[in-house]
C-alpha cells in the first residue's frame, strides 16, 4: 500500500525564545519555555529521522534559534546528512564568530527579517530599539560568505513605507526579499484591527511591487506573498494538509504546518512518542485533512478542491473554530461573511485606527477573550 510522497522541507523550531516581541509573530500564544525544549541529542535523532524520510532542507526558526548554543551541532549534523540548511533569525545576537562557526559547521543560508525601514518601525511593531543590530547582522551574513534573503511583514502600519523598506533591503545587500502580507493566525489575530490594510494600501503597493521588481530584476528577487483575505480563493493550506513539510516545535510536537498548534482540538503526535515516519504517514492528525475525502460541501463539489483542497484548516479554526470547515476566504464559504466583516472594517479609517498593538508576551495567556 503506498503511503503519501514524502515531505521536502522540515521547519526546525527549536525555542520560542526571542528577543523582539512582533505583533505579528506566528507563534502560538502559549509560548514554550526554555525547560520544554528538546535536548540536543533529541534534536539530532530527529535530523537523521527527517533524512530518512526523504527531508532536502532544514530550515531552523523560532523565536530566535540563535539562543540556542548547541545550533552549530545541529547544522553539522545536517551537513553529514546530506541535508540543506537555512537560518531563519532576526539577526539579533549574531556576531561575526558565531556566524564563522555556523558557516564552519555547514550553514547554507540565512534570511534575516526586519519591520521596516528605520528603527522606528522595529521599536513599534516589535518593541525593540535595536535596528542597528539588524543592519550590522545583514553585514555580517555577507562577509560570512552566505546570501542573504530578507523577509518583512507587510500591513496597515508599513505597506505605505514599501518603496523605502525595498530601498534599505537593496542598501543593505540583499539578494532576495520576500514581501510578506501579514497572514491572521496567533499574534497577528490578536491585532487584526490594527494590521488589517485598506483596500486603497494594497493596490498602491502591489504598484510598487510591480515597479520596483522590474526595475531590480537583474540584483534583487521580489517575492510577493498575496494577502488572502482580500483573495477571491483561498490559499492551498502549505499545498495540502500533510503533503510537503513538517514543522517540529521546541517541545517535540509535531505539525503539519507553523500554526496548527492553533487547531486546539486536535492532539498532534510528539518526537518525545514516536518516529518521524510514522507521525508523517499514520498519525491521526496528519491524515485528518489528507486529500479531498475529508471535505464538506462546497469544496466536495467544487472543480477548485485539488488546488486549494478547501483553504487553510488554521484559518477554518481560528475564523470559526472548525477546522473542518471551508476556508472563510473563499467566497464559496458559509462563513465568508466573517472575512468580509473584517475587510469593512479594515477600510473604515476610524474603525481600523482604534485599540492598541498586543505584543508577543510569554505572560499572555493562550486563550486570553
Amino acid at each position: 500500500m503506498s503511503g503519501p510522497p514524502p515531505p521536502y522541507g522540515l521547519l526546525a523550531e527549536v525555542t520560542h525564545r526571542c528577543p523582539l516581541h512582533c505583533v505579528y509573530c506566528s507563534n502560538p500564544l502559549a509560548l514554550l519555555d526554555r525547560q520544554d525544549e528538546l535536548a540536543t541529542e533529541h534534536w539530532l535523532r530527529v535530523l537523521g529521522e527527517a533524512a530518512g524520510l526523504g527531508v532536502l532542507q532544514v530550515h531552523f526558526s523560532g523565536g530566535e534559534p540563535l539562543v540556542r548554543g548547541d545550533l552549530e551541532t545541529l547544522v553539522a549534523e545536517c551537513r553529514r546528512l546530506g541535508l540543506y540548511t537555512n537560518l531563519i533569525t532576526s539577526g539579533l545576537g549574531l556576531t561575526e564568530r558565531r556566524a564563522e562557526s555556523l558557516v564552519a559547521a555547514g550553514l547554507n543560508s540565512a534570511q534575516l527579517s526586519i519591520q521596516g525601514d528605520a528603527a522606528e518601525a522595529t521599536d513599534l511593531i516589535a518593541a525593540s530599539k535595536r535596528f542597528d543590530r539588524k543592519e550590522a547582522a545583514a553585514r555580517i551574513i555577507r562577509d560570512a560568505g552566505l546570501p542573504l534573503n530578507m523577509n518583512v511583514v507587510l500591513h496597515r502600519l508599513n505597506l505605505d513605507r514599501l518603496d523605502a523598506i525595498i530601498d534599505v533591503c537593496v542598501k543593505w545587500g540583499a539578494e532576495r526579499l520576500e514581501l510578506a502580507n501579514t497572514q491572521y493566525y496567533g499574534w497577528a489575530l490578536r491585532n487584526r484591527e490594527r494590521l488589517m490594510p485598506s483596500k486603497a494600501q494594497l493596490d498602491e503597493a502591489v504598484g510598487v511591487y510591480a515597479r520596483r521588481k522590474a526595475e531590480l530584476a537583474e540584483q534583487l528577487e521580489l517575492l510577493w506573498i498575496l494577502p488572502d483575505y482580500y483573495e477571491t480563493y483561498p490559499k492551498p493550506c502549505m499545498g495540502g494538509w500533510a503533503r510537503t513539510a513538517l514543522t517540529v516545535a521546541p517541545d517535540g510536537t509535531v505539525y503539519p504546518c507553523p500554526v496548527a498548534a492553533e487547531i486546539t482540538t486536535m492532539e498532534f503526535p510528539s518526537v518525545r512518542a514516536h518516529d518521524l515516519a510514522w507521525i508523517w504517514a499514520e498519525s491521526e492528525a496528519f491524515e485528518a485533512f489528507r486529500g479531498t475525502d475529508w471535505m464538506p460541501d462546497p469544496c466536495r463539489s467544487c472543480p477548485r478542491k485539488e488546488l486549494d483542497f478547501g483553504g487553510c484548516r488554521c484559518q477554518a479554526f481560528a475564523l470559526t473554530g472548525d477546522a473542518g470547515r471551508t476556508d472563510p476566504v473563499c467566497r464559496h464559504s458559509p462563513d465568508h461573511h466573517l472575512v468580509q466583516d473584517a475587510l469593512v472594517r479594515a477600510n473604515d479609517e476610524d474603525a481600523a485606527a482604534g485599540g492598541d498593538l498586543v505584543h508577543r508576551r510569554p505572560t499572555v495567556p493562550a486563550r486570553e477573550g
